[in-house]
């Protein structure tokens, strides 16, 4: 299983960036996705998340501003973030649970994309 993020990049304060992520491979079922973030010198956080059912989870310092959906034809989550603010800077990682038609569910995390935000 493979999890393909893209749609970072450098926006301005107050700007919009979507971010996509992708999985691939021989997947029976998902269940969770999420976005998680690092900022240089801090510990990765929860941004959100979003379960097979659609429920989703936000971090309150995006919660109003970021939105996350999924696609399940797709097998792709989505992370749109609006209203951008230099704290928002940091590499985005994509998770997901994923389960195989050989394995149970397993965790995986995709590569990471830059999200630069100027202030």
């Amino acid at each position: 299983v493979q999890l393909q993020a893209s749609g970072g990049g450098l926006v301005q304060a107050g700007g919009s960036l979507r971010l996509s992520c992708a999985a691939s491979g021989r997947i029976s079922r998902i269940n969770a996705m999420g976005w998680y973030r690092q900022a240089p010198g801090k510990q990765r956080e929860l941004v959100a998340a979003i379960t097979s059912g659609g429920n989703t989870n936000y971090a309150g310092s995006v919660k109003g501003r970021f939105t996350i959906s999924r696609d399940n034809a797709k097998n792709t989550v989505y992370l749109q973030m609006n209203s951008l603010k230099p704290e928002d800077t940091a590499v985005y990682y994509c998770n997901a649970d994923v389960a195989t038609f050989l394995t149970l569910s397993h965790n995986y995390w995709g590569q990471g994309t830059l999200v630069t935000v100027s202030s």
